[in-house]
């Protein structure tokens, strides 16, 4: 029997508003999940701004209420995570370990159909009678969602809560991932993170855990960069905005790498304009990450990358999710990885406005929704 949901959706027009959507029974190869929280982060507010009625919401961790007849993975009561890297396991990149950026499923990545995004799901979902897309494919910001079987990874570890686990489905994975699969930073290196939000406090632990030296902080906001030495920074830069591309805050960084800059830098404010700003930052040979996943257009000092400077734009953290997400809760299980401790507050559904106010004015590391 369809469930009855109440969601959160973006009208299309920079708006949104709560009201119910009409959610099926899962397929042969789909699960219906039972939100129990959503976190929260910027491209959650962005897709108020994407100019079409969606159902919001991107990080998200429930219990399985149905599951369609081929289904394996998960039974009905499982506690489970979502994902929005959904593999096909078959194409061209599955087929070369690339799951996060999947040719046939990826609702961001351009294919080799040349689709400018992937597949958006539309099956399954309705409002006043008519389909509606579920953000990123999974749609977290509702009381159910119905995913395909590969949007879910079994949650086994019962001292993890709900909004701790939510968290893991993109905003962990992306910083913890970009640091663990992409970078591999190695012990003994020095990093520097730029924004100190719930990816770049993600960033600092990865690089906490892969037993770099040097790990600098630097943000605008002081209240952040406290949390960052919580969280494992070794140093703090306050920056300032007007500092164009963190030059300046680049000099402070080789004062503290021997003069000759960082190993590794990234990038995790998603300010477009300083995309550029971890090459300011690392060594000739270093590495700059640009996590944030900027997609504007901006000019580029070619100086900033001499000499032999290397430039990633990884997505996801390169997340497997059936490999990477057991891992992230087996180091969180350990104490390596704080994840309650990242959550700044929690809110209602109906509270969604005033929790994206204190998400835009940095307030949060992480604020999640529970249901």
């Amino acid at each position: 029997m369809p469930s009855i949901s109440k969601s959160a959706i973006a009208t299309g027009d920079g708006k949104f508003i709560v009201d119910q959507v009409i959610v099926a029974d899962p397929g042969p190869d789909e699960v219906l999940v039972q939100m129990k929280a959503a976190g929260l982060c910027h491209t959650d507010h962005d897709s108020l701004s994407w100019g079409k009625p969606i159902v919001m919401g991107h990080e998200g961790a429930g219990i399985v209420g149905a599951i369609g007849k081929d289904v394996l993975h998960v039974a009905v009561g499982d506690s489970v995570i979502l994902n929005w890297a959904t593999p096909c396991n078959n194409c061209f990149q599955c087929n070369r370990g690339n799951e996060h950026i999947c040719e046939n499923n990826s609702p961001v990545v351009a294919g080799a159909n040349g689709y400018t995004q992937g597949h958006a799901h539309l099956e399954g979902t309705t409002y006043k009678g008519s389909p509606i897309e579920r953000s990123f494919n999974i749609g977290t910001l509702s009381e159910y969602t119905l995913v395909k079987a590969s949007a879910v990874v079994k949650n086994p570890l019962k001292t993890i809560s709900f909004a701790a686990a939510s968290i893991i489905s993109c905003g962990v994975m992306t910083g913890y991932g970009s640091v663990i699969n992409i970078a591999k930073v190695t012990a003994g290196s020095s990093i520097v993170v730029l924004g100190t939000g719930g990816v770049g406090l993600s960033v600092v632990q990865g690089a906490k855990i892969s037993k770099a030296d040097k790990i600098i902080a630097i943000d605008i906001n002081e209240k952040r960069l406290a949390m960052a030495k919580q969280f494992g920074a070794t140093h703090t830069i306050l920056a300032h905005k007007n500092d164009k591309g963190l030059l300046k805050a680049a000099l402070k960084v080789k004062k503290l790498t021997e003069g000759r800059g960082a190993d590794y830098a990234f990038e995790c404010t998603a300010v477009p304009e300083l995309g550029a700003a971890p090459l300011a930052m690392v060594r000739n040979a270093g590495t700059a990450v640009q996590v944030s996943g900027i997609e504007q257009e901006i000019p580029f000092d070619m100086n900033l990358f001499e000499w032999d400077k290397i430039y990633i734009n990884p997505l996801y953290g390169g997340c497997r999710p059936q490999q990477d997400f057991p891992k992230i809760l087996e180091r969180y299980a350990s104490g390596a990885l704080q994840l309650e401790e990242m959550i700044t507050k929690t809110y209602t559904l109906e509270e969604l406005p005033l929790a994206f106010d204190d998400m835009l004015s940095g307030k949060n590391a992480k604020g999640v929704i529970l249901f």
